[in-house]
């Protein structure tokens, strides 16, 4: 793994982290915000595979962990088995088309809400699952779909470009 890599996806995970708990804070709906954190961790999954998808849930999650979760390393885990799974997907589809990938992240978002309700709310005897799904889960997955349809291409581009250059400098190297 290329140093410049490394570093861009550590710029995206804090520009991620910090737009979803400041500027999408204030433009939420209802309470509502979109999970940037799992759009990149879904995406770097898809687009770099499953090892990478791995590491940037895990540091995804610590980060979520660190500064707004009750239990250290529940969301890390969370997030962590998201960016598994997806990163799994990147061998059998092409990572190009915006549509397959926007349709995993909106399914890893609604898997990620339910997982949520079932380990945090379910356990302390919240039963009301209907009103949790109608204002929480599925509110959040729409939003986050809106936002990967812009936020994906852009993760996906720069991606391109890093691996375009990878390229280049082996070229030279050799």
């Amino acid at each position: 793994m290329n140093i410049r890599r490394v570093i861009v996806n550590f710029i995206f995970l804090l520009a991620s982290f910090i737009l979803q708990s400041t500027v999408f804070r204030a433009l939420d709906f209802g309470g509502i915000a979109p999970n940037l954190l799992l759009i990149f961790t879904a995406s770097l999954g898809f687009i770099k595979g499953d090892k990478a998808g791995l590491l940037a849930g895990f540091f995804c999650g610590l980060l979520y962990d660190v500064f707004f979760g009750a239990y250290l390393g529940f969301y890390a885990l969370i997030f962590m088995y998201m960016g598994f799974l997806i990163g799994k997907l990147h061998e059998i589809f092409f990572s190009n088309n915006v549509a397959i990938p926007i349709t995993f992240i909106t399914i890893a978002d609604f898997v990620y809400g339910f997982i949520c309700y079932v380990l945090l709310f379910m356990f302390r005897n919240r039963f009301d699952f209907k009103f949790y799904m109608m204002n929480i889960i599925i509110p959040e997955v729409v939003y986050t779909a809106l936002v990967a349809i812009i936020y994906y291409p852009i993760i996906l581009k720069v991606n391109n470009k890093i691996d375009e250059i990878e390229q280049r400098s082996a070229k030279k190297f050799v």
